[in-house]
């Protein structure tokens, strides 16, 4: 048997963090992750909205370094819980739990998407066009072990 989710989508809003009473980290937000077809009536893209929890090492990544709107991967199972409600009805809620995240994007600042504050008008970079400094250039070989 498998029960295997990958996801790729948008954070709805920031991680919820909590901690189980054994000290176990716990995090949940929602994931829109588009549908590869559009709406035939409409023409318009249609989205599914989906509530992921987190635990322990990838929920701490998630409550750290994601936020709001970052695109994200999700690899992990879906889960259906079960449980009465304080009225009395039974209530179902399908969730995905997370074994892994990974930011696909970069977070973006105040500034602008490229991570900084906008140029002042007319300036030019002062390394523009210029060659980089081979001492900041790490020439260590990454595939020497294979």
């Amino acid at each position: 048997m498998l029960n295997r989710i990958v996801l790729i989508g948008r954070l709805t809003r920031d991680p919820e963090s909590r901690y189980t009473p054994q000290g176990v980290a716990v995090a949940s937000f929602g994931l829109a992750v588009d549908r590869p077809t559009r709406n035939p009536e409409t023409g318009e893209k249609q989205t599914d909205f989906i509530n992921v929890v987190a635990w322990r090492k990838t929920a701490e990544f998630v409550t750290q370094y994601l936020t709001k709107g970052r695109l994200v991967s999700v690899d992990g199972r879906l889960q259906i819980r079960s449980w009465v409600a304080q009225d009395g009805t039974k209530r179902t809620a399908a969730e995905v739990v997370a074994e892994s995240v990974q930011g696909l994007d970069k977070p973006r600042d105040a500034g602008d998407v490229y991570g900084g504050p906008p140029p002042a008008a007319g300036a030019v970079p002062a390394e523009a066009g210029a060659a980089p400094d081979l001492a900041d250039i790490d020439q260590t070989d990454p595939f020497a072990d294979e």
